[in-house]
Parts: structure tokens; C-alpha cells; sequence
């Protein structure tokens, strides 16, 4: 099951905040095909935001074909969504945690982490280099 957290100051709207936890927990194997995600009000009552936001990111994720929404029985990753994790995904896991721990003692805060991390992914990524 995912448990969802919120960052104030990340300046993203909180149901985006929402659609992208699961959309990472997907892509890491936390989130399986057929697992249920926590109901509306279970979420309401963890985080203290309006119960609208909730069903709002849920919708976003059931229209891009990720959840089944299944009436009183509740949301569910849908068939055929989701990928295993693999042994390269925790043992790179492992390294990016130990670069991000000598980042931190370096002086770094989350948000330089991210800045430079996000620099790098563009660098590799869009400008071809990967």
C-alpha cells in the first residue's frame, strides 16, 4: 500500500502531488497490478486536505489508464500497469541514496539536491547525450 506525504514547498498543487507519487510508485515496483490504493477518506484523514483533492488526482490517474475505480469496493491499479523491480533498480537505488547522503553532508539542501539532479537528467536526456 502507498502512503502518501505532502511537500509544502514543493510549489505543485497537491492532487499533482498525489498523481505523482503513484505514478513513481509504478515505475518502482512499490505498486503492483490489482493493489488497492488507500480510500479518499483514509487519505483526508492522513493528510488533512479536502477530500475533492483526492478524488480529483484519483480521476487524473483513472483517465490515463493507470487505476480502476471499482464502485464501493474502491481504486485499484489497473491489470497490466506497473513493472517489476528489478535487482539494477535496488542497486541503483542504493547508489543514488549514497550519493544523496554525501550531497546532504556537503551542505546540501533538497533542493540543490533536486536542482542539480534534475540539471543532470536534462543534460543526459534532452540534449542527447544518453
Amino acid at each position: 500500500m502507498i502512503g502518501f506525504y505532502l511537500e509544502t514547498d514543493s510549489g505543485l498543487p497537491t492532487y499533482l502531488q498525489l498523481v505523482r507519487q503513484v505514478e513513481h510508485a509504478l515505475r518502482l515496483g512499490r505498486l503492483q497490478p490489482g493493489d488497492q490504493l488507500p480510500s479518499v477518506r483514509d487519505v483526508v484523514a492522513e493528510l488533512a486536505i479536502n477530500p475533492n483533492t483526492v478524488a480529483k488526482a484519483y480521476r487524473d490517474l483513472e483517465t490515463r489508464g493507470l487505476l480502476d475505480s471499482r464502485q464501493g469496493r474502491g481504486t485499484f491499479v489497473r491489470d497490466g500497469v506497473g513493472y517489476e523491480r528489478s535487482a539494477v533498480h535496488v542497486a541503483l537505488q542504493r547508489k543514488i541514496r549514497r550519493w544523496i547522503t554525501e550531497a546532504i553532508a556537503a551542505g546540501m539542501t533538497r533542493e540543490d539536491v533536486a536542482a542539480l539532479f534534475d540539471s543532470t537528467v536534462h543534460e543526459l536526456f534532452v540534449e542527447g547525450v544518453a
